[in-house]
């Protein structure tokens, strides 16, 4: 059996919201399995458990640069919060995405590879990235970048945290909407058939254990996890959901009275993904203090 220490408990409790002694419990149970315990805490307390998973604490800005037909979007990230205000770190992310949108680079090597001159840095993005690092004094690094072009384009900023690049035809102020929307509702794909496997599978898991507890007969159950999964495809997919604007009509239908088609999206927010390291301040303090005893 596994040790269950506070801070895995924290840890799960900041994910989840869930009460502390559930994550106790839902740890015991899975053995120490973050992921497992997260998904018993979901079966057990519903949605509330899911919905704070997709927090995240790493920092750092998304930025976007759209001109005519050709657009790019870039997540940079940084250490604290704090940088991500900083003037010179903001121009290094913009100037980032026009680099992207105009020169197409493969992968981050090449864009870091490219020729740019910003804060008497340079003459490569790369060059201007370590530069900034001394000069800051915090490390930040170019993590994610997406180029679109040959089809109409619109993006959307909530702030610099989050992203959005829609690929449309017809309507540009609906297709900005339709951005705005993606920002608030974060849909996994455009529709319930492009929702990944993994995301179905993982649903179908929950709510198969969910009909378990329930106690009903074999026939009903396997009704109860279908219903689940297209409910969950439902609240997923980008064009059954509610639009924002406007809560008595779906996106699809909402895009269909514009006249207006789109075709693809992109979705980035800031640090998703990423775990951050909790530091333990009472752990460190604890060391400090027995390295000065040592050396007294």
């Amino acid at each position: 059996m596994a040790a269950i220490t506070a801070s895995m408990v924290a840890e799960l409790r900041a994910k989840t919201d869930a009460p502390m002694m559930e994550c106790k419990k839902a740890l015991t149970e899975a053995d120490g399995d973050m992921a497992k315990a997260e998904e018993l805490l979901r079966v057990k307390l519903g949605t509330k458990a899911g919905k704070a998973a997709s927090r995240v604490t790493a920092e750092g800005v998304v930025a976007a640069y759209v001109a005519g037909d050709v657009g790019a979007m870039i997540e940079v990230n940084c250490e604290t919060d704090f940088v991500t205000k900083n003037e010179m770190f903001l121009a290094m992310a913009q100037g980032a995405a026009k680099l992207v949108a105009e020169n197409n680079p493969a992968d981050i090597a090449a864009l870091g590879a490219l020729p740019y001159e910003q804060d008497g840095f340079g003459p490569t993005l790369e060059d201007v990235r370590v530069g900034l690092v001394g000069k800051i004094g915090e490390n930040m690094s170019f993590r994610r970048f997406v180029r679109k072009s040959g089809t109409q384009l619109a993006n959307y900023l909530h702030g610099t945290r989050i992203g959005v690049l829609v690929e449309f035809q017809g309507d540009e102020a609906a297709a900005k909407d339709v951005a705005m929307h993606v920002a608030a509702m974060k849909p996994a794909a455009l529709t319930g058939a492009d929702v990944p496997a993994e995301l179905i599978e993982k649903e179908r898991s929950v709510a198969t254990a969910k009909a378990a507890e329930s106690g009903k007969p074999a026939d009903i159950a396997a009704k109860m996890i279908e219903g689940s999964v297209q409910k969950f495809l439902k609240e997923v997919s980008l064009f059954n959901q509610a639009f924002v604007k406007n809560d008595k009509q779906s996106v699809e239908q909402m895009l269909k009275e514009k006249g207006t088609q789109v075709s693809a999206f992109t979705l980035y927010v800031v640090g998703e993904g990423i775990e951050k390291k909790a530091d333990d301040f009472a752990a460190e303090v604890a060391a400090q203090v027995a390295a000065a005893q040592g050396k007294a």
